[in-house]
């Protein structure tokens, strides 16, 4: 592609240059909110008013920039990102994304017009200077990667995978019994009934799920509370426990179940809340975000028993066809009941044709990787002595 076709990567009328990335406060709310009814692959964890939520306080998060593509007025890419410097301390003229407190970097692209955002992007990335975007936790397999893939291929380019994994997801078009047989098996199914059975001795359980901004504010309460009572909460961890998290929870959920795009679900016994989640809601996708429970009812299972009841509310919801658990590798709570899996990864883009400053990049973050593998390895050998 010759340079005068490359698709221009900010047409919207701004005072500020056209070419240059912008602070993320400054992405028009109303061209964000149309650009994530087009997207072509979901991301709660990018939608407005979680990604600004996270800018404005989230603990380390803040003061985040935005690669973006317009097209004929409307926003059709965007990134949030910021210097491989502050993400990684390498001086190296790199972008990363920016951590949107959740394991997904997938970036917002529009379904009509997807490799050309993603040419778009890339375009302003190198006006800027940058040779090289780094994904950490990007989906590897969806037709967002497949149209960055794409617009890098038209330049004779190519990602790079650092480092891949996959995580646990939830075919929410299927019957909620059959998932559960199929995970589980009849024997477990069978256990987790009697401890059921035994939760109930201690007051009606039931489950519940907080939709509207007000409940969604009243129920957040108990998670917090419950996350914090833990061992997040012993590890210094728990959201509660930073100012600046815990105001960023508190405005973006309030402000997504505004828009109908969260819930917070909570497994009650009698009145008191033993299990509570909240999750993000992005097109056809759930975001099972986090999890707090009360460990004094730990020998009942109430997270397996909190997840059992969201996975029937969400294979009941015509708007919801998959869900993502954001969860860690091999999670010993949910990989057992959703079976979906999910392929995620670390990847670098180079800009540039055989470019050292993308080889170095890619060199240094597949070295760290390694070793903290290595350190983890170690660590769990000293553990089980």
């Amino acid at each position: 592609m010759h340079a005068a076709d490359e698709p221009v990567a900010q047409q919207r009328p701004s005072t500020a240059r056209q070419d240059a990335y912008v602070s993320l406060v400054d992405v028009p709310d109303d061209a964000w909110h149309e650009l994530e009814a087009r997207a072509v692959e979901p991301n709660g964890y990018y939608l407005a008013e979680w990604e600004l939520a996270v800018n404005a306080t989230a603990h380390g998060l803040t003061d985040v920039s935005a690669l973006t593509a317009w097209r004929h007025g409307s926003l059709i890419g965007l990134l949030p990102v910021v210097s491989l410097r502050r993400a990684y301390r390498l001086p190296l003229p790199v972008l990363v994304n920016a951590d949107a407190y959740g394991t997904l970097s997938t970036p917002l692209l529009d379904r009509h017009a997807a490799r050309e955002a993603a040419a778009a992007l890339f375009t302003q990335a190198r006006q800027n200077g940058v040779r090289a975007i780094v994904f950490r936790n990007v989906a590897l397999e969806g037709p967002a990667m497949a149209a960055m893939h794409d617009a890098l291929a038209e330049q004779g380019l190519a990602p790079r995978v650092i480092t891949s994994h996959v995580r646990a997801g939830l075919d929410a078009t299927r019957d909620a019994d059959e998932v559960l047989r199929d995970g589980l098996g009849a024997k477990k199914l069978k256990e987790l009934r009697r401890q059921r059975n035994r939760l109930a001795e201690h007051g009606a359980v039931t489950f519940e799920v907080a939709r509207t901004p007000d409940e969604v504010t009243a129920a957040l309460d108990a998670f917090l509370a419950l996350e914090a009572s833990g061992w997040k909460g012993k590890r210094g961890t728990a959201l509660q426990q930073q100012a600046g998290d815990e105001a960023f929870i508190r405005r973006a959920t309030r402000a997504l179940a505004a828009r109908g795009q969260c819930e917070i679900v909570t497994l009650k016994v009698g009145d008191a809340a033993v299990a509570s989640g909240v999750m993000v809601r992005h097109l056809d996708r759930a975001y099972y975000f986090k999890i707090g429970i009360d460990e004094r009812f730990g020998k009942y299972s109430p997270g397996v028993q909190l997840t059992l009841d969201v996975t029937r509310h969400l294979c009941t919801d015509p708007a919801i066809a998959s869900a993502d658990s954001t969860a860690a590798p091999g999670h010993p709570m949910i990989d057992p009941i959703w079976r979906e899996r999910l392929a995620i990864g670390d990847v670098v883009l180079p800009l540039y044709r055989n470019d050292p400053v993308a080889a170095l990049t890619y060199g240094a973050l597949s070295l760290r990787h390694h070793m903290r593998e290595g350190a983890k390895r170690i660590v769990q050998r000293l553990r089980s002595r």
